[in-house]
């Protein structure tokens, strides 16, 4: 598939994207070669390839769940100004 100049014009401009006009050609180039691509990648016959979640068998370590923080909810609300009932007291900013 082959882009040209205009469309990249266009693209530009329907993307809000400011491109020098130097570069238009080989950003049309570029983008030529990457739809080629992605049309030869789509040729290939995968009928008999299983799809992967990953490209390598990678196997996650996983760490035992246990708690490493403990609740030192009156440590901090000793030195809080005010709080009741386990609650942070503050003034009232809107009336």
């Amino acid at each position: 598939m082959s882009i040209d100049v205009d469309e990249v014009t266009k693209i530009a401009k329907l993307a809000c994207l400011s491109v020098n006009e130097d570069d238009v050609q080989s950003y049309a180039t570029n983008l030529s070669n990457i739809l080629d691509l992605v049309a030869q990648m789509d040729e290939v016959d995968t009928s008999g390839v299983t799809p992967m979640s990953h490209p390598f068998d990678a196997v996650q370590r996983l760490r035992e769940d246990v708690v490493t923080d403990f609740d030192r909810r009156e440590d901090f609300q000793a030195i809080a100004p005010k709080t009741e009932d386990g609650l942070y007291l503050v003034p009232k900013v809107i009336e």
